[in-house]
């Protein structure tokens, strides 16, 4: 499925009227009763229900007076408040509220003391809200009606409906700026659209719910270059494994990994690679810390590298080393664990440059690149990295504040600009690739927010380089699949490790998903 942004989503409405003869009137009339639908769930039906509608001028409060007209004829008791000048209403807005007129439901503009405290009062003894203020259309900071609208909705804590995004939430970036809806639900029309899944407004959105409206298919799939990573497209990643297959057709892999006190981070992505199926796992690491793997890790083979000082790794020998080892290997893995040494990050840049190999740098192996991103250019093959939001600000040499707002063009645009593919990790994870196409992933929970969960994800893209094409957008699936099961087990007591043992179940369910689909 394609995630939109605001531009797209105009431009596929526009199209659908003038090019397909579809009626903006029929539009809107699925958009009300998709939200209508949601409403009459949460509130486990409507009937003799108290439900304050909340239109602003444009078309998001027509969809909202639509709803108010099926929610009214389905038993609700409906109130609906009018925001915004009434010049710039559109038609359609105004057709519903003719409708709603001849049927004598009434509309109150809020332009008076009295129509505020209306307002208040039905709040007061509403069991649900509609919000249909804004939509996809907002940007910037709200004009003070909005926001006092926005503000006292919150207040009331009611079960509120989204209409495509809640009210002061900006569609494009998820970006919030003095207040936005808290919904417990939004319909999303058409398409997602990036702000669903980027905080803070994904923190906004509650259950999200998308429905096409009824807009011609090949509308939703032409010229959007964001991808959601769902099911449906998970199913594309991971082939079914041959009856011959052996250890050595499903990958070699060589990860160079782990420093003095950071030893976890090499053998989760090591475990995460054989854990995805990978056929041999080899882990090069400091050779005084060597005899800690040899026992720890009963199914990965390793390598001790030469080191500068205890337990760091650099100079020409762990290079050349490694070096070798990558001869055999289908793909490297550098940077879990690692460390940020000089004579280290001067390691990581030699085999960066010299290795022609599929590369992964995760962590410290992205470091020796922050102000000098222009070096990757360099690599043989076009390598993968998976930064977490503050190593990608580091790297772009741009805030985190500034960053997060403008992610998905960011990773886009240094995907291209690095020649690099980019699985920038936050509440979400937005994968980059260099041909300009994104694809987020909404998969994964706040459980996740704990160390060494980012070595796993490493590992795991690792481990499917030999096995797929697709190996980091199906390392992203796998690892937020994994990390969903073993929140349903763990809740807020996940470990990293605990993500990396549910990876073959996260395989079991996509082949599961496959069969159902057959």
């Amino acid at each position: 499925m394609k995630v939109a942004l605001a531009k797209q989503m105009h431009a596929i409405d526009k199209s659908a009227i003038e090019e397909y003869g579809l009626p903006e009137l029929s539009l809107m009339e699925s958009a009300g009763h998709r939200v209508f639908e949601a409403t009459q769930k949460l509130l486990g039906g409507v009937g003799k229900k108290s439900v304050c509608i909340l239109a602003g001028s444009g078309n998001n409060g027509g969809d909202a007076l639509t709803a108010a007209r099926y929610l009214s004829n389905a038993g609700a008791r409906v109130k609906i408040f009018l925001l915004g000048d009434k010049d710039h209403r559109t038609p359609s807005l105004n057709t519903q509220m003719r409708i709603l007129r001849g049927m004598g439901v009434e509309l109150q503009q809020l332009d008076s003391d009295r129509a505020w405290e209306r307002l208040q009062v039905t709040l007061r003894f509403s069991d649900a809200v509609v919000d249909g203020i804004l939509g996809t259309g907002f940007s910037g900071q709200l004009r003070p009606a909005a926001l006092r609208l926005i503000r006292l909705v919150n207040a009331a804590k009611k079960v509120t409906v989204s209409i495509d995004m809640p009210s002061g939430v900006d569609s494009d970036t998820g970006a919030v700026g003095e207040a936005a809806m808290q919904a417990d639900c939004t319909v999303a029309l058409g398409l997602p659209k990036v702000g669903h899944y980027i905080c803070p407004g994904a923190a906004h959105v509650g259950k999200l719910v998308i429905d096409n409206i009824g807009l011609p298919a090949e509308l939703l799939n032409e010229d959007i270059h964001q991808t959601l990573i769902d099911d449906d497209l998970a199913l594309t990643f991971l082939p079914a494994r041959s009856k011959d297959a052996h250890k050595g057709t499903c990958g070699k892999i060589l990860i160079v990994a782990g420093s003095r006190g950071m030893t976890g981070a090499a053998s989760l992505a090591a475990m995460s690679a054989l854990k995805v199926g990978a056929g041999l796992v080899t882990l090069a690491t400091p050779e005084s810390l060597n005899p800690i793997y040899e026992v720890k890790l009963t199914e990965i083979m390793t390598a001790p590298l030469a080191e500068v000082k205890v337990g760091i790794i650099g100079g020409d020998k762990a290079a050349e080393t490694i070096l070798n080892l990558a001869e055999k290997a289908d793909a490297l893995l550098i940077g879990s664990g690692l460390g940020r040494e000089r004579e280290t990050g001067d390691l990581v840049k030699k085999i960066v440059a010299t290795v022609d190999k599929p590369l992964i740098l995760d962590a410290d192996a992205i470091y020796p690149f922050n102000g000098h991103a222009d070096e990757l250019k360099a690599c043989k093959q076009i390598p993968i990295l998976t930064p977490h939001l503050g190593e990608l600000s580091a790297l772009l040499d741009i805030p985190v504040e500034k960053l997060r707002p403008a992610l998905v063009p960011e990773v886009r645009r240094a995907a291209q600009a690095y020649r690099a593919i980019i699985v920038a990790k936050c509440e979400v994870t937005v994968v980059g690739y260099p041909n300009g196409e994104v694809f987020i992933s909404p998969l994964g929970n706040s459980a996740m927010a704990t160390g060494g969960c980012g070595d796993v994800l490493a590992g795991a893209i690792a481990g499917l380089m030999k096995q797929t094409p697709f190996a980091p957008l199906t390392g992203v699936w796998l690892h937020g699949t994994a990390g969903n099961l073993a929140a349903q087990d763990n809740a807020e007591g996940l470990i990293a490790s605990d993500v990396m043992n549910h990876l073959p179940a996260a395989i079991k369910r996509l082949r599961a998903i496959g069969y159902q689909n057959s």
